[in-house]
């Protein structure tokens, strides 16, 4: 065997058990129990109290080359993703140039991140207005589903869908047997509130927020219910912020409706009165939201109604995130946390009661099965030797500067977490040890 693996603590399907990994040819051939008789292996690992999970899977993540390297690149986002325990990436569509609209861009999509990845890549295609005769291309070159926004992209190359037309677009995606994924906000929502904070303070976090409320959210998750019912197709609704549309997302999975949604750790963990005025860097869309919002996120994540937690890695050069002059309205909207996710949610996590096993759940089995992988996010025989060493017990404080993806600004800064990744293995060879990236890209482009 490649590698053999073992800890006091291996978070399994099954639960938590003392046992051995044991890896060969990129994959997990068993976990075996305490006791049981082990192959001979070229390496041999004991960890002893350290945490052994599963590689995790980020389904939401902006890379933006080519086109905007300078944003964040591959190389870059996918050591940061392996230092955070994420061995799978799923690329969005927006914000390179040319977005992925088509085969062609997809294919140049795909170019810049060979021989770049540091981990296991895939992708979503995009589905714009003009794109409709593209769809089924993308399709079968293998992205995992097909993106649109319902409001404004914040950038010109990739229009919206207005969520009177979504079920016409929901009937091909059904066609195809493929998967639509759903910025959901409603844009006359958005339009009307945002035309009601003119002349408001734009330094300050809740001109932004009025100005993107959960009505928006609520408007465009229905509208998505209503087309997912009327064609089948399977929808599953990025960044949830607004519990309310989270309760509409509720009822759809009690009718048995093919709906899923993820939620991000600065949902989870940021709360809106605690923003700063002129902390930009706090900004995202939709918005943070408020303690209260955040309580009953939590609530819809134990209860299953939120499938998985990604990041909704959105990086953008510091310049663009208007730091200098504190102007929300102005800025970019994006939060980069590739490599924080799993230790801020541990964090608040297990002062709520939660436990690896759930961390798991949502971070690694519920966005694999989000962009429709079984191999992925999950210890057991047959899945992809991708594993992680994570220490429970370490105490550290967040530096924007020590962090690899490409510009460190974050609303972390200062922040102190609990639990830090030790060692990545990616198919069975280790890519992170110590909690630094090693070797060269060994990341494959996933169909």
């Amino acid at each position: 065997m490649d590698l053999t693996l073992t800890s006091s603590r291996l978070v399994t399907p099954g639960g938590v058990v003392v046992g051995t990994v044991v890896v060969d040819a990129g994959r997990i051939i068993d976990v075996a129990a305490l006791g049981d008789p082990l192959p001979p292996a070229r390496e041999s690992v004991d960890v002893g109290d350290l945490t052994v999970l599963p590689g995790l899977v980020d389904s939401h993540v902006h890379v933006n080359e080519p086109g905007r390297t300078e944003w964040e690149g591959f190389a870059t986002a996918t050591r940061a993703a392996a230092v955070g325990g994420v061995t799978t990436s799923v690329d969005m569509p927006l914000n390179c140039l040319p977005p992925p609209t088509d085969r062609r861009a997809l294919a140049a999509k795909r170019l810049g991140a060979r021989d770049q990845a540091f981990v296991d890549v895939a992708f979503w295609g995009g589905a714009v207005p003009e794109n409709a005769d593209a769809l089924e291309g993308l399709h079968q070159d293998g992205v995992r589903g097909v993106k649109a926004f319902l409001c404004d992209s914040g950038v010109p190359e990739f229009g919206c869908v207005h969520p009177s037309e979504v079920t016409v677009l929901m009937q091909r995606v059904a066609a195809l047997g493929s998967r639509l994924i759903v910025h959901a906000e409603d844009p006359d929502v958005c339009e009307g509130a945002a035309a009601a904070q003119a002349g408001a303070d734009p330094r300050r976090h809740a001109t932004w927020l009025a100005s993107r409320p959960a009505e928006a959210e609520v408007a465009a998750v229905t509208a998505l219910v209503e087309g997912c019912r009327a064609t089948g197709a399977r929808v599953h609704v990025l960044h949830l912020s607004a519990a309310d549309a989270g309760e509409v997302v509720a009822a759809a999975k009690a009718e048995g409706l093919p709906i899923s949604a993820e939620t991000c750790p600065h949902y989870l963990t940021l709360h809106a009165e605690d923003v700063p005025d002129g902390a930009t860097d706090h900004k995202c869309a939709p918005p943070i939201r408020d303690a209260a919002n955040a309580d009953r996120l939590w609530d819809l994540l134990a209860d299953g109604v939120i499938d998985a937690v990604v990041s909704d890695h959105s990086p953008c050069p510091p310049e663009d995130k208007a730091l200098d002059t504190g102007d929300f309205l102005a800025a970019w909207g994006g939060i980069a946390s590739l490599q924080l996710g799993l230790p801020l949610l541990h964090t608040a996590a297990i002062r709520r009661g939660h436990d690896l096993t759930d961390l798991v759940r949502w971070m690694g089995t519920g966005p694999a099965g989000i962009a429709g992988f079984d191999d992925v996010g999950i210890l057991a025989p047959g899945a992809a030797g991708h594993l992680v060493v994570f220490d429970p017990l370490a105490h550290w404080r967040v530096r924007g500067e020590a962090l690899q993806h490409r510009h460190p600004t974050t609303p972390y800064e200062g922040r102190d977490v609990v639990g830090r990744v030790v060692t990545t293995y990616l198919a069975g060879v280790a890519v992170v040890v110590d909690g630094r990236p090693v070797g060269e890209p060994r990341g494959v482009l996933r169909p």
